[in-house]
């Protein structure tokens, strides 16, 4: 059970992390130093970067989330936190998901073909549906621990 706890947390903190990381640090300062081409050129290739581990993350925290409730018998036999947290987690997959098929490679063809006002206003779409879904991830990770403590 301590493995898949690591595992589960661990891609938790990549996929929330890097999310909470580019939407706070790096999209202002991308703003306050680079001009809409090279922005754009930016961020294509960091969601490069950054997708491929989140598709990643979220298979891991599907397996291991999954395999731990089996674990402890079922949904039937697991705290209403960790319903809220399924519930949560799924909803940010969904989000992701939309993200990636109808988003990003409408952006990234975009940037490749440097129809830059199309691919500024996808991303700015993109830096909406982020922003929800790192309320979302620190919601999960409060849900987390606070259910955690009242048990």
């Amino acid at each position: 059970m301590t493995f898949f706890r690591l595992l589960h947390l661990l891609a938790v903190l990549i996929w929330v992390g890097g999310m909470f990381f580019a939407y706070v640090v790096l999209r202002p300062a991308a703003v306050d130093v680079l001009q809409p081409p090279e922005r754009l050129r930016l961020w294509d290739n960091v969601f490069h970067r950054f997708f491929n581990w989140v598709w990643g993350a979220i298979g891991a925290i599907l397996a291991s989330g999954l395999y731990m409730i089996y674990l402890y018998g079922g949904m039937a036999h697991v705290p209403r936190y960790i319903h809220i947290m399924l519930l949560l987690g799924l909803v940010m997959m969904g989000i992701y998901v939309y993200v990636f098929f109808a988003c990003y490679v409408q952006f990234k063809l975009n940037v490749a073909k440097e129809r830059w006002k199309e691919a500024g206003a996808i991303l700015g779409k993109i830096r909406k549906l982020i922003g929800v879904n790192v309320t979302l991830g620190l919601v999960t990770v409060c849900v987390a621990v606070i259910g955690k403590l009242w048990g």
